[in-house]
């Protein structure tokens, strides 16, 4: 389901275009407002909906999806930590959905280009790069050997 922008609740911060994975939310340069430049190149991710200060972007469904029409809403409840998903069919049905946020801070992920790159060894071992530490682990679990 792409996005689109409630032109009145956008106030043009641009939290929706600096966090969009598949760059194309924008900014009007006339009327310093976000909007959608290409939604059927929508990765659907809803990043900038979960991001939004204002709560000015919603999803428009698929038929596939809410046949005979509907529309969804989706609230972000900072002080909750939560992403509220209301969607209400024609018939009058709502169906609600609640998801925490999940997101860490900016900048509290280290960069790639700060861990020290694999040895030869590393490179040849199932665990990915900078396994388990990345995980906050001390080791991956681990299978024991299948008895013939």
């Amino acid at each position: 389901m792409p996005t689109f922008v409630y032109m009145t609740r956008c106030d043009g911060c641009g939290e929706c275009v600096d966090i969009c994975p598949s760059d194309i939310m924008h900014i009007d340069t006339t009327y310093r407002r976000a909007y959608n430049l290409e939604p059927h190149f929508c990765w659907e991710c809803y990043s900038c909906v979960k991001a939004c200060p204002q709560n000015a972007i919603d999803v428009r469904g698929y038929a596939e999806f809410a046949p005979l029409g509907h529309s969804v809403r989706v609230l972000r409840e900072e002080e909750k930590r939560t992403i509220s998903w209301k969607i209400k069919f024609r018939d009058g049905n709502e169906k609600n959905f609640v998801s925490p946020i999940r997101t860490t801070e900016w900048g509290s992920i280290k960069s790639p280009s700060d861990y020290e790159a694999p040895s030869p060894d590393a490179l040849k071992a199932q665990e990915l790069a900078h396994e388990p530490e990345t995980l906050h682990i001390d080791a991956l679990p681990t299978l024991p050997p299948q008895k013939k």
